[in-house]
This record gives C-alpha cells, structure tokens and sequence, in this order.
C-alpha cells in the first residue's frame, strides 16, 4: 500500500455490477469506516443507505458519455484530494470491477502527484456479473477458451482490422458502454462474415431486480432486436457461448421498465446524513 505521511487516504472500492450482495467484504469493511464516499452512478442505493457509515458525506459524481450532466473528471479528482488532505478516509465508489474501463489511471496519477495514500480494491466486474446471473458460462469447454473485454461506443474505436478478427475468432466477446451502438456492432460482425454459430445475448440492468435479457442468432438480430433503445447500463455478449443463454436461464426476465440506478443530476449532489 502506498502511503504518505501526512493526509488521510483514498480507498478505490468496485461495487459490483448492481445487486448490492455483490460488494466485497473488503469493501463493506472500509465503506463503514468512511468519512466521505466519492459514488458513480451505478452504485445501488442499497450500498450507500445500508453499507456507508451513517456520520458519512456521499458525493454523487455520477459520469455517462455523451451527457451534459457528467460530473468532470478534474473535479472528481480534485475532491479527493481536498477531503484527503483534510485527514479523512475518503472511499472513492465505482460500479463493477474498479479498474475495467473506468478512469482509474487518471485518478491514480493525480493522487500521486499530490502524495496521496491510497488502496485499490477490485470488485466484480460486469462482465462475469451480467454472464453469471444471464446463465453464461464465458469459457465454456468447446465453446470458447478465452474472453475479450471491449467497448464500441464511438465510431472510430475500432478499425476494420480489427472487426475481421472479431469475426474470425472463437473467443467470447462481451461489450461494455456500447448500448447504443448494438445495430452497428452487429453489422459489424456480420459485414465480416462472422460465423452463423455465433449468438448474442444483450443484458440490460444485470444483477438488479430490473434484469432483462434479449439472447439470439447474430443474424436474427435484426428481426428480433434491431433499431431497440436498451436501457443504461446494458452489456453485450457474443460468441458460441450466448447460445447457452435460452437453456441455462435461471432468472425471469423482468417486466419492469424502471432504471434501477438514479439519473445523472445537473451538478455534483452531496449528501450529509449525521
């Protein structure tokens, strides 16, 4: 653990991807030692109402890309420091895994140019949690040997080389942060022949009460799913595997419509409960 004397400390904690059993112990430990907690916006309310120390200030500093309403990362980064330096145990709260497409490295790098202490503590990941409460095991044997953690939330974020070894691979491919690219991500794949053995399975709000999965053939996509707004977050598996989806189910899929995370505010929100 890298520390400086001096100031108080950042605790890095994932939360996992929504249902709030999913925190680790390590995490429940620190959350409740906590004087300020720095939360995103996929952080189940259940984890701040129950888990947090109640003498805690919560910072909602929810990001989402695209929207106005993101909190900047420099400010995030300079709250840390501010409540650090002031000698407080500050719990930085991300949803998943801490450091799986998350701006970590830049919140990292600042806290060490400030000589601030900190800890990292993993969480899990969106993938295995979505994969796991979908029914779909990501290597199963003769299916694939290997998974592929990207995201395609912008045109230019993977070349046309790269598809054709999407396509031609028999590795599980799971898309974070790309909901609304799912149309283009599919034909994609199809445009570069990926094989007809292929499925995807769409997950919308994993591990939460609000769970829906939508699990077809790649090139049935377009009749059964095309031009469908999904709701935030949702993942995306494609591969042999999502095939499985449909037999190993083992939760109903939910009818309810509602978001299980809070939207994003117009600034960042505080919330002082002592």
């Amino acid at each position: 653990m890298k520390h400086y004397p001096g100031s108080g400390k950042v605790i890095f904690a994932g939360a996992g991807p929504g249902d709030p059993e999913l925190l680790t112990l390590k995490a429940f430990r620190y959350l409740k030692r906590a004087e300020v907690v720095i939360t995103d916006r996929l952080v189940s309310d259940t984890v701040l109402d129950e888990f947090v120390n109640k003498a805690a200030l919560i910072l909602h500093a929810g990001k989402q890309a695209g929207k106005a309403e993101s909190t900047p990362q420099s400010l995030i980064n300079e709250l840390m420091v501010e409540y650090a330096l002031q000698g407080k145990l500050v719990v930085r709260l991300k949803g998943g895994d801490i450091s799986i497409f998350s701006n970590i490295l830049e919140e990292l790098r600042y806290l060490t140019e400030k000589r601030i202490a900190y800890e990292i503590i993993p969480g899990i990941t969106a993938a295995s949690g979505a994969a796991a409460y979908a029914g779909i095991p990501l290597t199963a044997r003769n299916y694939a040997n290997a998974v592929r953690f990207l995201t395609y939330y912008k045109e230019d974020m993977l070349v046309d080389t790269y598809w054709k070894d999407l396509a031609k691979t028999d590795d599980t491919l799971v898309f974070y942060m790309s909901s609304g690219k799912v149309d283009d991500l599919v034909g994609k794949l199809i445009g570069q022949e990926i094989g007809k053995d292929r499925f995807i399975s769409i997950i919308e709000q994993a591990t939460t009460p609000m769970q829906h999965v939508y699990s077809c053939n790649l090139y049935d996509y377009a009749t059964n799913a095309g031009g469908q707004e999904f709701a935030s977050p949702t993942l995306i598996i494609v591969g042999k595997v999502a095939a499985l989806q449909p037999e190993l189910q083992w939760i109903v899929n939910s009818r309810n419509e509602k978001n299980y995370f809070k939207p994003l505010g117009k600034k960042i929100q505080q919330e002082a409960r002592a």
